[in-house]
């Protein structure tokens, strides 16, 4: 009866929604803390003539007869505000209201012109002046922190206070980048004013907290940053390095008659992982309690976060069936019926000979993989559009090199195909034609229809999370949230590239390396899971065990490139899953195909950065 059930498609249906629900009421019960924090999201034209978006969390406590103090908060480079959530949620339960930005160019915010990259604090000091008018908000203690770039906004921000007529930070908590430690001279000197400062500068951090000589060599590695001048002038306040100071201990001097605080943390982690690091959630919320004073005493490693992490992830996993489930459902219906398989034949099996091409295809695949990787990434031309250094026509730059490689490792794909078929597939019986790879201009533009209405269907659910709920899917690094218009456009944009992969991937797995191993397809499917992502598995274990073992990174190996494989690994694997179980109802690899490349090229223009010329 339980066998029953679990091949019954409107189980898992009914399963993917339900755990989209729970995921939904699950993440608004943490980040409210129960109904007692509300959340607003807010998007507004600025005063730097931009618009904004941002989610504003004010807790039950902060009125106009008891202002709160208030913290901005901000994610980095090619990410958005809900990066931020371990912060903002840990911020508001004590009490604090809490603004967490869209940096321009980011999320649901405008895009940013490329010459623009200060204006407004990237959007924080814009923020920063918005809730310094909330009549619940109290204007002399108000915070900012960002991580990456998002401390870079903050840094922007500082300059653009010390500039206003009005000073509004009053505390600064700087994120796994570099503080700003001389003037323009090159003098050590203290450009924070009184304001309360503190930094993380992560042990193994991929892009700060190196010191070089004159010719730009690298001295000294992110792990000894703490003995570094720059960071013992940070501790004394922007004097020239004296007595050497220690890190995790707060020093106070007065300031212009103000009592200021100066503190450095340096964990032994990377950059990615400080927005979900307890260690880093705790350092920050003790901060503010300290500079703030934060109206809800809890404990700083009292934190409930990770539950709104783990409600986020069971939608990732539900939205991941339900683009299985309810194409299966709609190979029900009247429309899409003439793409159900009357009958599928099974998982060949393979001799010595297909074992071979089985898995010498497999090796080859994930080496020319891992190999082209490292390649475009030193390709002059290519790096210039992903960061947006020249002029181009591209606007998210970092999602059109993904495009690229994934592309060339679709041609790659296509290559190895044909070779395996004319040298072995064809001598031993195979007829592509009976395994989908020729359905004709009509069912394949049938195919194209169904993963168009599957996509939009599993994106309605995430419409639905973020309108009643104002959450979305999430797992650190691997994010489906909801989106602007001008994102479907961006999306189109690299469409074709995503198309060439997908496609070529689907027919690999399903048409050329659909075999029994051990007399088992669910192995055959696990294996091909497991290759689809090994070469990006063995360019991030490369990478951070040599930044383990010597301090720093791989040479020519740049630390976002490694960065950004992190969510690939994942959709790689995944990707490959719901390709087999769709072709095993459609006998097309096609509709698993077009799905996957829709849902990733989606996905990955609306978590990234736009930026136009």
């Amino acid at each position: 009866m339980k066998t029953g059930l679990l091949r019954r498609n409107v189980f898992w249906l009914a399963l993917s929604l339900v755990l989209c629900l729970i995921s939904a009421i699950g993440a608004s019960a943490v980040q409210t803390a129960a109904g007692t924090v509300k959340v607003k999201d807010l998007q507004w034209e600025t005063s730097s003539g931009r618009m904004l978006n941002a989610l504003l969390f004010v807790p039950e406590g902060a009125t106009t007869d008891a202002p709160a103090p208030a913290v901005v908060v901000s994610h980095g480079w090619w990410n958005n505000r809900e990066m931020q959530d371990a912060n903002y949620v840990e911020l508001a339960r004590r009490g604090f209201v809490v603004l967490s930005i869209d940096m321009y160019g980011h999320g649901n915010s405008e895009p940013l012109p490329a010459d623009e990259l200060a204006v407004g604090g990237t959007g924080m000091y814009d923020g920063v002046k918005l809730v310094a008018d909330l009549p619940y908000v109290d204007p002399e203690r108000i915070g900012v922190t960002g991580h990456s770039n998002g401390a870079r906004a903050a840094n922007f921000s500082v300059a653009l206070d010390n500039a206003a007529d009005e000073e509004l930070i009053s505390a600064v908590f700087l994120v796994d980048n570099e503080a700003m430690y001389s003037d323009e001279d090159g003098a050590f000197a203290n450009l924070y004013g009184t304001r309360d400062v503190g930094l993380i500068a992560d042990q193994y951090d991929e892009f700060f907290f190196r010191s070089y000589d004159a010719e730009g060599n690298v001295l000294t590695a992110p792990r000894d940053f703490a003995e570094t001048p720059n960071a013992q002038s940070f501790l004394n306040f922007g004097a020239e390095p004296g007595e050497q100071r220690d890190v995790d201990t707060v020093y106070t001097e007065t300031i212009d008659g103000v009592e200021a605080i100066r503190v450095l943390h340096t964990p032994a982690q990377t950059h990615p992982w400080t927005p979900i690091s307890k260690y880093a959630v705790a350092d920050l919320v003790e901060f503010f309690d300290t500079t703030l004073e934060a109206p809800n005493e809890i404990e700083p490693t009292a934190q409930v976060w990770q539950l709104k992490e783990f409600f986020t992830a069971l939608g990732l996993i539900g939205f991941g069936i339900f683009l299985v489930a309810f194409t299966r459902a709609l190979l029900q219906s009247r429309a899409f019926a003439g793409l159900r398989a009357t009958g599928v034949a099974p998982a060949r099996l393979a001799g010595w000979k297909g074992h071979g091409w089985f898995w010498g295809g497999l090796v080859v695949s994930a080496a020319i993989s891992a190999w082209s990787y490292i390649w475009l990434s030193q390709q002059s031309w290519l790096t210039a559009i992903t960061h947006n250094a020249v002029p181009n026509p591209v606007p998210t730059g970092s999602v059109f090199f993904i495009g690229v490689w994934a592309a060339f490792n679709g041609v790659a794909a296509v290559v190895i195909m044909v070779l395996s078929y004319y040298l072995f597939g064809r001598r031993n019986g195979a007829r592509l034609r009976d395994l989908g790879i020729f359905p004709g201009w009509v069912k394949l533009l049938h195919s194209a229809a169904l993963a168009l209405v599957v996509t939009v269907a599993a994106f309605g659910l995430v419409f639905l999370a973020d309108y009643f709920f104002k959450t979305d899917f999430r797992l650190w690094v691997i994010a489906l949230k909801w989106f602007p218009q001008d994102k479907i456009w961006y999306a189109f944009f690299v469409l074709p590239l995503f198309l060439i992969y997908f496609v070529a991937n689907s027919v690999a797995l399903n048409v050329f390396n659909r075999f029994t191993l051990a007399g088992k397809e669910w192995l055959n499917t696990a294996v091909l899971a497991l290759f689809n992502a090994l070469g990006p598995i063995v360019l991030v274990a490369a990478q951070y065990i040599t930044f383990a073992v010597s301090g720093d990174l791989i040479p020519g190996f740049g630390g976002i490139y490694s960065i950004w494989l992190f969510p690939v690994i994942v959709i790689l694997a995944v990707s490959a899953v719901i390709s087999r179980k769709i072709y095993r109802e459609t006998n097309n690899p096609y509709v698993a195909g077009f799905l996957n490349a829709a849902v990733v090229a989606v996905m990955s223009v609306s978590n990234s950065l736009v930026m136009t010329y």
